[in-house]
């Protein structure tokens, strides 16, 4: 089995209060990614994939769109490296 890639995002645009978080657990769960997601102070979005490299990679393109009210103006990769997680959850903002 391949390692797992995991990545730390953040999104930036319209992203808060239009159902971002929701959007991006329900997506990271159906292509069976563990991590999790959570709105910042500064407006953007931050989360963290972790799970097959393709998976990871279709996440990243479902990040560029967004749920339909969403309007992202920028997805960017801030970290790369190992995690261990269990699940996909939404945390608390930071």
């Amino acid at each position: 089995m391949a390692t797992p890639r995991t990545l730390q995002v953040r999104i930036e645009g319209s992203v808060q209060g239009v159902g971002y978080r929701a959007f991006t657990q329900m997506n990271a769960l159906e292509l069976g990614l563990e991590g999790w997601v959570r709105n910042r102070r500064d407006g953007s979005v931050e989360a963290v994939f972790q799970g097959p490299s393709q998976a990871v990679e279709i996440m990243l393109e479902r990040c560029r769109t967004g749920p339909p009210a969403a309007v992202v103006t920028r997805v960017e990769v801030i970290g790369e490296g190992v995690g261990a997680f269990t699940g996909f959850e939404v945390r608390p903002t930071a």
